[in-house]
């Protein structure tokens, strides 16, 4: 199975860009994602768009590893949301080579929503990007129905759906929805692992996905059955954050246990015939 695999930011969020591409070379990745937009105050992130020295320092890195730029991280959409504040970034994100931009929905009003949507993909189209709308069952947008519909209402041709196989189980959306979806729908994709059983409660769904989640296999996700109705040639992300273990074995161990669980999941999927 030949697939772009990527180390997203939130996996190693505590290094900067051009750290988190020399270790993801390191590591055995084809690409990264950086977060270049805050989503909570105590999180980091890294606004290479108002940091020109850390901007050419992730340039150089990318170049003397030969890594790509997959996407750019984390346009929140909310209900006083202006479109046009994200512009800085994204073309910041493309000056290095991104191809995909990650969006988040905080707006209870749909109609707004879309048009937010429709608008920032029109900045983000000449510069190469697709925007990708995450669906997260905490938030207005819950699962794949509710993304598809503000995308398809937003009519733009450079818009489509992220799904993380975390957020996907969670959501109660099934494998059988997933695939009656164009494949067109999906330029990329969120892998990892976790316990089976819902949390049973916000801030255990909050914690899991933000703090602790399982390298692919190592936890009782369908990881195989959402790989099979996925698009077999979209890029794969990995975003494995997992602090705790990050703590007691450094980031480095933490994106190569990730990478090698990846390829052994890839190994037993060729081996069924998928």
């Amino acid at each position: 199975m030949n697939r772009l695999v990527s180390l997203a930011h939130l996996t190693a969020l505590s290094l900067a860009p051009p750290e988190l591409i020399r270790l993801a070379a390191e590591t055995g990745y084809d690409a990264v994602g950086l977060r270049l937009i805050g989503v909570t105050p105590d999180t980091a992130f890294y606004p290479l768009h108002l940091d020109r020295p850390m901007f050419r320092e992730t340039r150089r890195a990318l170049s003397d590893t030969g890594l790509k730029l997959l996407d750019i991280e984390f346009l929140r959409l909310e209900s006083n949301t202006n479109p046009s504040a994200f512009a800085a970034a994204l073309e910041s994100g493309a000056e290095l080579g991104a191809t995909q931009a990650l969006l988040a929905a905080y707006d209870p009003e749909e109609c707004r929503l879309s048009d937010n949507v429709a608008a920032i993909a029109e900045i983000a189209r000449p510069l190469g990007i697709s925007v990708n709308l995450e669906f997260y069952p905490w938030t207005v947008v819950a699962n794949l129905a509710d993304a598809v519909q503000v995308i398809d209402k937003s009519g733009a041709e450079n818009a489509g759906v992220l799904v993380d196989a975390l957020h996907l189980a969670r959501s109660g959306t099934s494998l059988e929805e997933l695939a009656l979806q164009p494949a067109s729908r999906f330029r990329y994709l969120h892998l990892c692992d976790a316990e089976a059983d819902h949390p049973g409660s916000l801030e255990g769904l909050l914690k899991a996905a933000r703090a602790e989640r399982l390298p692919p296999g190592e936890g009782g996700l369908d990881l195989e059955g959402f790989l099979r109705v996925m698009p077999g040639d979209i890029p794969v992300a990995l975003e494995v954050p997992m602090q705790a273990r990050s703590a007691l074995e450094g980031e480095l161990a933490i994106a190569r246990d990730c990478r090698n669980a990846t390829g052994n999941l890839f190994n037993r999927l060729s081996s069924s015939g998928d």
